[in-house]
């Protein structure tokens, strides 16, 4: 292993017993190591738990051939390539990374394969697999925790590091404070791993680790996109401000970061179905359209095709008028409702269903709007307490124009519409 390679990669464990951490499933993987026979697994964990190596030991152990897929990167075509190329071994492992991003389709091209036992899968994944994997290919799988590394078991890792790496060794790099790095990693052993690196590159030659040293560095390098962090965060408000702004340049770069970053697309395709409603509404109701569709169109299709879907439906809401009106509708409408949540419903509008009900007036003098002119009476629909208020500002554009000469022309005046 070159020392161009990350820390993680060069210290990783070859073995069950070099492995640190995941002592309550260890037993168990070692029979199967044992054994040779191999099921198919899922591995739920938080990042940095070691999912990936475990895979690959299993595989090492189990003389299996091995292949590995990255659920952001790949689709149905590489599935199908390696499932072609694992024809006539003996039972190779294909390990998916981030499993829970294949969508249907891409989990029902393994199905075949795994009910068949021409591969054996191996899945990771950080999401609930119950959640997120197809209830037939989640069957025929057996589904194991695995835990964030302990305070103890990151120590354990950071002097294995200092120790073993042909790297870190020779640098003059002391370990005298550890509290830092610990609590930074959150119980992620990658990151531990990275900081260390990252630290040992910063101060080269002969260097005390210490907390302060660690947080200075820390501070000066955390720019790194965090689907859990503060960039996350950031970036997503940068691409929905871009598309508010009608800006489709920024609007695609920001994409690109979270895309470049593996950032869930269903959770971007949900950030836009949010948009569409809010910052455009009824100046373009086919952008909810769209936005819906692109949902339904990322789970369908996975990535990386779903980048496509997601540029496309990120253009067409930037370049769409907007509006805010029916969001400052029900936003005023709430905080009368809150304020006036005991205001009673005016008699001709309730629903008179009894004989009882009907001689207290429910229903009565009610005017059935299909029944006079372009289907309309001019009725009140709303409690004394708020009668004629204006929920409902149309913004200036074609659409919501002629939303507004519409109501003006009906009622006259009543809530402020002019046409």
């Amino acid at each position: 292993m070159s020392w161009e390679s990350p820390l993680s990669e060069r210290i990783r464990p070859q073995s069950l017993d070099e492995l640190i951490g995941q002592d309550h499933l260890k037993p168990l993987l070692k029979r199967f190591t044992e054994d040779g026979l191999l099921p198919s697994l899922i591995f739920w964990g938080p990042p940095g738990v070691g999912k990936t190596t475990l895979a690959r030991i299993l595989a090492q152990s189990c003389k299996k051939p091995f292949y590995e897929l990255s659920a952001i990167q790949a689709g149905v075509k590489e599935v199908r390539e390696v499932i072609q190329r694992g024809q006539g071994m003996f039972k190779p492992v294909l390990f998916i990374d981030e499993i829970h991003r294949f969508s249907k389709s891409q989990q029902d091209a393994l199905l075949g394969a795994v009910e068949k036992g021409t591969i054996t899968l191996i899945g990771a994944t950080t999401e609930n697999p119950s959640f997120e994997l197809i209830p037939a290919l989640l069957s025929r799988c057996q589904v194991y925790v695995l835990k964030s590394f302990g305070p103890a078991e990151l120590r354990t890792m950071l002097q294995r590091a200092l120790a073993h790496d042909s790297k870190l060794k020779n640098s003059g790099i002391a370990l005298i404070e550890d509290e830092a790095i610990i609590g930074l990693s959150g119980g992620d052993g990658r990151k531990l791993l990275n900081l260390l690196s990252l630290v040992a590159d910063t101060y080269a030659g002969n260097a005390a680790i210490t907390n302060e040293l660690v947080m200075a560095v820390a501070q000066q390098f955390n720019s790194r996109y965090d689907k859990n962090g503060e960039q996350h965060y950031d970036i997503i408000s940068a691409f929905i401000k871009s598309m508010r702004g009608s800006d489709p340049n920024a609007t695609v770069y920001w994409l690109a970061r979270m895309i470049h970053a593996g950032e869930d697309p269903v959770f971007i395709a949900r950030r836009m179905l949010i948009l569409a409603s809010e910052d455009i509404g009824n100046a373009n109701p086919t952008a909810m359209i769209m936005a819906q569709n692109c949902m339904q169109a990322i789970q369908q299709v996975g990535m990386p095709e779903g980048r496509i879907i997601l540029s496309q439906t990120a253009i067409y809401l930037a370049c769409s008028a907007k509006s805010n009106a029916s969001y400052m509708a029900i936003e005023q409408a709430l905080e009368d409702a809150k304020n006036h949540g005991d205001a009673e419903v005016p008699l001709h509008l309730r629903n008179g269903v009894t004989r009882l009900m009907k001689e207290m007036g429910y229903g009565k003098n009610y005017q059935y709007a299909h029944e006079f002119e372009q289907n309309f009476i001019d009725q009140e629909f709303l409690p004394d307490a708020v009668k004629g208020t204006a929920y409902f500002n149309p913004g200036n554009n074609a659409r919501e124009n002629e939303m507004r000469r519409f109501l003006a022309a009906r009622w006259k005046g009543k809530y402020g519409y002019e046409a």
